[in-house]
């Protein structure tokens, strides 16, 4: 079991390239926050992710109430809440919007250009989305902004030069170009994701961080593998090989909740899941997750999500699609 892919599944991940630019020094603009380039792409309460990959050149990026951070080629920033952000060769230039500055298109990505007549910085950019409704671990876990080195994986020269020649298809409107920007764009995340976990401190906590350690890595994995077994602390803690008090300690100072807790909150997103994705009765949504009847299963849900299920896929089925 992937647990990674199993979560980027059930919260629908979506991506698109939205810019493919050369940036000539002096040059700076001003990302706004959750800048949609297309409106159609994506629901509107959906959770908004933007990684910026340089190809070419350098640049800086800051955060309101951060420091400035340099990027080099090969380097990719996701902003996982979609903040605004400046992004320029130098922050002190007078920034223009991002908006106005550059064409901000999906799925039409022509080649843009900006800036004065100095140094180039070539950069690609994706938008993400998942379903804000679904209520899953990751995006607690992730910081404002982290950055990832993907030209030192064995990947990143195929991802690169894959990602720049789906920007130059994308522009060309030969079909399916978009399918592939959008897959490509998605992988793109997928990779600087998997690198930032790779490169968490020890110290580190939190859901990511539960993944990379052995025991509580093995008994999320094993939660998502049979969700709606009859698990307890002690036959979780069986199937890792180490005790019950080992086991609930390590998950908790970890993860932050106990073990029957992620349990809980993750049948609960399954169960969002089926619930905005088909037409499965209640009934079986609660046996497939493992409750014993609708009664357990809608109190579970109503305290998680604020509601019963039925009224909550009629609220979702009614909202606005994009």
């Amino acid at each position: 079991m992937d647990v990674l892919s199993d979560i980027l599944r059930v919260v629908r991940l979506k991506g698109a390239l939205f810019l493919n630019a050369q940036f000539h020094e002096p040059w700076c603009v001003v990302a706004p926050s959750k800048a949609k380039p297309a409106p159609a792409f994506a629901p509107p309460d959906d959770h908004t992710v933007v990684c910026h990959l340089v190809v070419e050149g350098r640049c800086w990026v800051q955060l309101p109430g951060s420091e400035a951070l340099a990027l080099g080629a090969g380097d990719v920033l996701v902003l996982p809440r979609g903040d605004a952000h400046l992004i320029g060769s130098g922050l002190n230039h007078g920034p223009a919007d991002a908006r106005h500055a550059v064409s901000l298109k999906v799925p039409e990505l022509a080649l843009t250009r900006y800036g004065g007549e100095g140094a180039q910085t070539a950069i690609v950019c994706g938008w993400f989305s998942w379903e804000r409704q679904i209520a899953t671990p990751l995006m607690a876990t992730l910081p404002r902004q982290f950055r990832s080195h993907i030209r030192q994986r064995h990947s990143g020269p195929w991802l690169e030069s894959s990602i720049r020649y789906a920007a130059g298809e994308a522009a060309s409107g030969r079909p399916g170009a978009d399918a592939m920007a959008a897959r490509l764009a998605e992988l793109l995340f997928v990779e600087a994701l998997r690198t930032h976990i790779e490169s968490l401190p020890e110290q580190q906590t939190g859901w990511l961080a539960g993944l990379r350690d052995p025991q509580v890595g093995r008994s999320i994995t094993l939660l998502h593998e049979r969700p709606a077994h009859r698990w307890t602390v002690a036959s979780l803690a069986q199937e890792v090989n180490v005790s019950r008090t080992v086991l609930a300690e390590r998950f908790a100072l970890l993860m932050d909740m106990p073990p029957m807790q992620y349990l809980t909150h993750w049948r609960l997103a399954l169960a969002a899941h089926a619930l905005r994705s088909g037409r499965l009765s209640l009934t079986r949504i609660a046996g497939q997750i493992g409750y014993e009847s609708d009664a357990a299963f809608s109190r579970a849900f109503s305290r998680a999500y604020g509601m019963p299920p039925g009224a909550w896929r009629r609220k979702v089925d009614e909202a606005p699609q994009g």
